[in-house]
């Protein structure tokens, strides 16, 4: 903030012009600046203007310096300030403005400022809400500035209820007092209602039939208590709930929902409850307990309280608090210890938000449907973290995340990027700022490819931003792909999925370039036609060289090698031994004994059985290996379950023995022969699971290790960025990030967008700008 020289007239009335950007419009900044200066005894205006507001204020150098700190110090708790200047001016006593007034000044135009996320309900309108004095007493839709749904109710900028999901509800006198009153917590704030104007609850049976009983909530709470599955609308979208002490009503959510074994989040009604059955630690506490209320994934407790199928073969567990009036009286009707909160969807498609859609999608899951009559504009699934040490580690940016700005230190142009695609986002950029989407999910069904669609065509409109480059992944088969080059419009350009990968944190950091990027995760394709996912890169915006990888083996089935780890398990078995695999006492190769001739007919004969160089594919290999999971239901499943073996105090510091073989010009190879060989040495000398996939982290921290100080030794680069989906387990990146750092390594990773494929788009953005612009200037001679 600028600093005024409040000079040596002390008492001389000055003009001082305020230009604010930032989180500053919908969150009650105006009101809160009108009562600043009516305390102070200041007079002059404010106005919004496209980037933020401007205030005009008049009042001595002394008292117009305290006003700006006190615009800092006391903002909305909502707001969010990213630049402050001040300008003063002498004036004639004449001109003193006489009053101070809120202007009403919204320009047009296609700059608009930041837009605010969905937050949960504030303190102030929870003590209303269980006020039996208070008209909106236990009303599930109370809110105000300080609080409740914004960007899952915005149809267009500016933000005003006519264009907004609330046009339809005509405020009542009282509402409307409240809306005019500077004074009023409900100053301007769009989505104030009451139970005379605002919506209303129902419930309903899968038929649509309406169940009869004064309190619909309270209805749907004793219906939870009774064992049954009440698809929940919520403000981003639907949930599937459940007594998360009910292990057949799991059981049955999960048999409907096709979901067989993928741990479900849970919300419990406050920290007290969590702590029966987890732990959490400070930073972890800030998390739950902070405006976002993201899912965050908790250390369980031993003994674990909750239903066992909550969380199956996992110590952590996903908990919330809520963060709609709605959930809070779920609560208030009954003492719930936990409830299932998992999303409402069928497996791969786009969380639900229409009721309609709810009835047609939900009812072969559902019992009954909580529902109520304000529009969801666009869904947005709830958010997942994972602490990294002090700092979060985003697994899925959504609700109250997005459309946060992230902000860059190159310029980008107005770029938009399809991203990948599983846990698919877009990304959309103006000059030194990013937009990345909420989690839209799988791309490899048509309801999640038209919900991109809809995802892009409303943030465009939204931020209005007309992007004039479309960027994509490299894969010809990818629907982001194909809709790329069928489309005229736009010029496009593909980007590597590793090289997003790398950019995308490189462009969180502000990263010149060059730098190492260790990119690990299950797969991307890769220029030379094969399975890339154990990747060393040297990588800046505009291209990058692959120095080194994991060493390639053949993917039996192609992707139904992912869905069936035992083939990727025979697949480096048959690398590592050769037929002499047959003669190994393996309990998975007895499972399979029937199919393996078939499988090794298939990668001696390359039928179907794609090379991969895939990190995450060796961790499935292991966890099949160690008889942890032959099959998985879901992505990641036998990545999770071998990093879940690892006992938290384990000191064990041995490793496996790995090479790095260097060829002339070629990538470095890291051979993974030697260690599949000794962790199958190890399974027949009977090692405890634990101890091989202890050690097996280990040699993954060596192998990486020693190759960024190899490339150090040789290219004089120093900093190392760390991306990928493998970047999940944290303890394989906490502790390649310690080892490097303890060579003096500068390691960067995510902090404010996934690690996973959802935060590639970020990266496609910037490097397919910065090879778009290399391109043109190479044609320019």
């Amino acid at each position: 903030m600028a600093q005024l020289d409040t000079g040596t007239d002390s008492k001389k009335i000055i003009r001082a012009r305020i230009e604010i950007s930032g989180i500053i419009q919908g969150v009650g900044f105006r009101p809160f600046i009108y009562r600043l200066a009516k305390t102070q005894g200041l007079t002059g205006h404010i106005a919004n203007t496209a980037a933020g507001v401007t205030i005009e204020i008049d009042g001595t150098a002394l008292e117009i310096e305290s006003f700006a700190q006190d615009i800092t110090c006391e903002k909305p708790p909502l707001a969010s300030i990213e630049e402050l200047h001040v300008a003063r001016q002498e004036i004639e006593p004449d001109d003193i403005h006489r009053s101070f007034q809120i202007v009403e000044s919204i320009p047009a135009g296609k700059k608009i400022g930041p837009i605010t996320p969905d937050s949960d309900v504030c303190d102030n309108c929870l003590a209303e809400l269980f006020d039996p004095d208070n008209r909106r007493y236990l009303y599930p839709f109370i809110n105000c500035t300080d609080c409740g749904p914004r960007y899952t109710l915005i149809e267009k900028t500016p933000y005003d209820r006519p264009l907004t999901a609330m046009k339809h509800f005509e405020l009542c006198g009282r509402c409307e007092a409240e809306f005019s009153d500077p004074f009023d917590r409900r100053f301007h704030a769009q989505a104030t209602c009451c139970p005379v104007c605002g919506p209303a609850v129902m419930l309903t049976t899968p038929a649509g039939q309406s169940v009869e009983g004064s309190d619909p909530i309270h209805m749907a709470a004793d219906l939870l208590q009774a064992g049954k599955i009440i698809a929940i609308k919520g403000i981003g979208g639907f949930h599937l709930a459940v007594n998360a002490l009910d292990h057949k009503a799991i059981a049955r959510l999960r048999e409907r929902k096709g979901r067989p074994d993928k741990p479900l989040a849970v919300m419990a009604a406050n920290l007290d409850r969590i702590k029966t059955f987890a732990t959490f630690s400070p930073d972890e506490h800030n998390y739950l307990r902070g405006r976002a209320k993201p899912i965050v994934l908790l250390q369980q407790n031993s003994p674990f309280p909750l239903a066992e199928n909550v969380a199956p073969d996992n110590r952590f567990i996903g908990v919330m608090l809520p963060y709609t009036p709605m959930h809070y009286l779920l609560f208030h009707y009954h003492d719930f210890k936990a409830l299932v909160m998992t999303s409402g969807n069928l497996s791969g498609s786009p969380v639900v938000k229409d009721n309609d859609e709810a009835y047609a999608k939900l009812a072969n899951i559902a019992d009954y449907f909580l529902l109520h009559n304000r529009t969801i504009v666009t869904q947005a699934d709830d958010s997942v973290i994972r602490m990294s040490g002090s700092y979060p580690a985003l697994y899925r940016r959504a609700r109250a995340f997005i459309p946060a700005v992230v902000k860059l230190h190159y310029n980008s142009g107005r770029t938009l990027a399809l991203g990948a695609i599983i846990k698919n986002t877009i990304c959309l950029t103006k000059e030194k700022e990013a937009f990345l989407s909420q989690h839209i999910g799988d791309l490899d069904n048509r309801d999640t490819q038209l919900h991109q669609i809809n995802i892009s065509r409303h943030f465009q409109s939204l931020l209005r931003i007309e992007p004039d480059l479309l960027v994509h992944d490299l894969h010809p088969d990818y629907p982001g792909t194909r809709y790329a080059r069928s489309q005229k419009e736009l010029p496009a350009i593909g980007v590597q999925h590793h090289h997003a990968h790398a950019v995308s944190c490189m462009a969180e950091h502000g990263l010149a370039g060059p730098v190492i990027a260790l990119t690990l995760d299950g797969n991307g394709y890769g220029p030379d036609n094969t399975v890339w996912g154990g990747e060393v890169l040297l990588a800046d915006y505009h291209t990058f060289e692959r120095l080194a990888h994991l060493s390639p083996v053949a993917m039996p089935g192609g992707d139904a090698a992912i869905r069936e780890p035992w083939r990727m398990a025979f697949s480096h078995l048959y690398r590592a031994f050769g037929p002499g695999y047959k003669e190994l006492n393996l309990q998975m190769l007895h499972a399979h004994k029937n199919t393996l001739d078939i499988m090794q007919q298939m990668i001696d004969r390359s039928i179907n059985s794609p090379l991969t160089s895939s990190c995450g594919r060796l961790f499935d290999s292991v966890a099949a290996l160690l008889g942890l999971r032959h099959t998985a239901s879901f992505e990641g499943q036998a990545a999770a379950e071998l990093e879940m073996l690892l006992e938290p105090n384990d000191r064990d510091t041995a490793t496996y023995p790995f090479k790095i073989v260097k060829s002339g010009a070629k990538p470095w190879l890291l051979t993974v022969k030697p260690i599949i060989t000794e962790i199958v040495h190890d399974i027949l000398a009977n090692k405890t699971p634990h101890r091989i996939s202890r050690r097996f982290h280990n040699t993954l921290v060596a192998v990486f290790t020693s190759v960024c100080r190899e490339i150090r030794d040789e290219k004089s680069i120093n900093q190392v960025v760390l991306s990928g989906g493998v970047f999940q387990n944290l303890n394989l990146h906490q502790q390649l990030k310690t080892n490097l750092a303890a060579l003096s390594f500068a390691v960067y990773s995510h902090e404010q967008v996934p690690t996973n494929d959802g935060g590639i788009a970020l990266g496609q953005a910037l490097a397919g700008r910065a090879m778009w612009k290399r391109t043109k200037l190479k044609a320019q001679g």
